[in-house]
Order: structure tokens, then sequence, then C-alpha cells
């Protein structure tokens, strides 16, 4: 990865030229099992109008939608056409759907959405191992028992998956305060 001219490109940060969002398997039939459902929803659409607001292509995730319903409509409402891959694997690498999903090249991949310890755990293993940088949003990602969102969260970390907030993924895509850019997203998201 070649830095823009004067930027500094410090290990372990996102950038927006560089990152996509992956939202995984947020559907109608599985949301109202997951604990906090309707919050984590909330967020999720917070992390994709952010997304979407700094040029980072977003792309989703169906996990056998013929029994868990398709995503959200929430989500649905905000993703362009052909950003939602179906699969039946619990890792979306290795149902091989993210190739043709929007951003599938950037080497850096932010994940939301469900199970933590089953489809996002699985899928950020799954990246991680095929060479991207993988960040996974604590507060846009939840189980139906929230004892597997915290052990899954810890696992991750301890492989070498960045577990980050909302905020500190926005701050990151932003890189700089000072510009009309930054003036724009804080008002709307970082209130």
């Amino acid at each position: 990865m070649v830095p823009r001219e004067g930027a500094v490109t410090a290990p372990g940060l996102l950038r927006a030229d560089t990152s996509m969002l992956l939202v995984v398997d947020v559907q109608a039939r599985l949301v109202p099992a997951i604990h906090e459902g309707a919050a984590v929803v909330e967020r999720i659409v917070w992390l994709v109008r952010l997304a979407q607001a700094v040029g980072v292509p977003v792309a989703a995730t169906e996990q056998y939608p013929q029994g868990l319903g398709s995503t959200v409509p929430a989500l649905t409402a905000l993703l362009p056409r052909g950003s939602i891959g179906e699969k039946v694997h619990f890792s979306c690498a290795a149902a091989d759907c993210l190739p043709a999903l929007p951003g599938a090249g950037r080497p850096q991949v932010v994940l939301a959405g469900t199970e933590a310890h089953v489809c996002v755990l699985q899928t950020a293993f799954g990246l991680a191992a095929e060479g991207r940088e993988v960040f996974v949003v604590a507060d846009a990602v939840a189980s139906r028992d929230p004892a597997n969102r915290t052990l899954a969260l810890e696992r991750m970390a301890r492989r070498g998956i960045h577990v980050v907030s909302r905020e500190m993924v926005g701050f990151e895509w932003l890189e700089r305060a000072g510009t009309e850019r930054f003036r724009e997203i804080s008002r709307e998201f970082l209130r």
C-alpha cells in the first residue's frame, strides 16, 4: 500500500481509502433473538451511514436467507443493489461471497453484525487468514447470549483481530480535524 503524498501510514489504523465495511447477517428472523437487537441495528445503521458519508464501500451478507429472512429493512434501504451476498458457510471468506461485493479488493475490512461468536468470528478469522487486516466493531456486533459476544471479542483480540468502537472507526476514517469534511461529519455523527 502506497500512502498519499504527505501521509504517514500507521499500522493498525483504519484508512477510508483502503477499507470496506462488511455487515454480517443482520436478518429479519435473527434480530429479534439477538440481545439488544434493535439497538445493535441502530448502531450498524449509524456505521453504514458514516461509511457512505466518507466514501467507504459497504457490503452485507445473509446467512441462509430462506430460513433467517433477508437483511432488515433499515439496512436494506441504505445498501445499493448488488451489495448483499448470500451464504450457507458461517464464514464469508469460506463462502467466497466477498469477491462479488463492493470494496472486495480493499485490504482492510471493518466487520459489524451478528452473531459475534459464529459468523462474525469465523469471517474475521477467514479474512485474516487471507492476509486482510480485520477490525471488529465491538458496539456493532451482538449474539443471542451476551456472554458469547464477550467471549468472541476476547478470542478475536487474542488472534490479532482489531477490536474497535464505532467512534474509533469514525475518527480513523476522518484522519484529521480542522477540515470542512470533519466539521460536516462530526456535526452529524460524532456529537
